[in-house]
């Protein structure tokens, strides 16, 4: 009986549920999504996915980029999972607000995006693509975001 109300207390409610996270399997799908949406279109791009504390999970830099460029995915990366929008966005907030673009972790160049849950509801990390025009790297993020089921955006 003792037995069975300390693995009760442990367990927890059976009804609790946790939240969603950004484990190493969807960061690697993300990452995948995104190196086949470069590859169609005869691309390289560096990526990096990360957590909401912008901590690094996962990373590929396809052939032909320099660790310069994986320096700026990251740098996305950090920056989106940050202030927890987009760099593009970062790009009008640094026009409207005086010294943002100088504030730490700003990057105001597209490819860094935030990484939402399926249902949009919960910010769980962000991923930051670099290696070609910054409209290819933010779409290039977009495309990895959706086909590991997740959203860029709050729904």
């Amino acid at each position: 009986m003792r037995r069975a109300l300390l693995l009760a207390v442990f367990a927890g409610p059976a009804s609790a549920q946790t939240a969603p996270t950004l484990d190493a399997r969807s960061a690697e799908a993300i990452v995948t999504g995104c190196a086949a949406d470069a590859a169609a279109k005869h691309q390289s791009e560096a990526i990096a996915v990360v957590d909401t504390g912008g901590h690094l999970i996962t990373a590929l830099r396809m052939d032909g980029n320099g660790s310069g460029i994986f320096d700026f995915a990251l740098a996305k990366a950090e920056a989106a999972a940050a202030w927890g929008f987009s760099t593009a966005q970062m790009i009008e907030a640094a026009k409207g607000t005086p010294g943002f673009a100088s504030a730490p972790h700003v990057v105001t160049v597209p490819g860094g995006v935030p990484i939402w849950s399926s249902d949009g509801k919960l910010r769980i990390g962000a991923v930051g693509v670099s290696g070609e025009a910054p409209q290819d790297d933010a779409a290039c993020a977009e495309a990895g975001i959706r086909a590991a089921g997740f959203r860029s955006s709050r729904g």
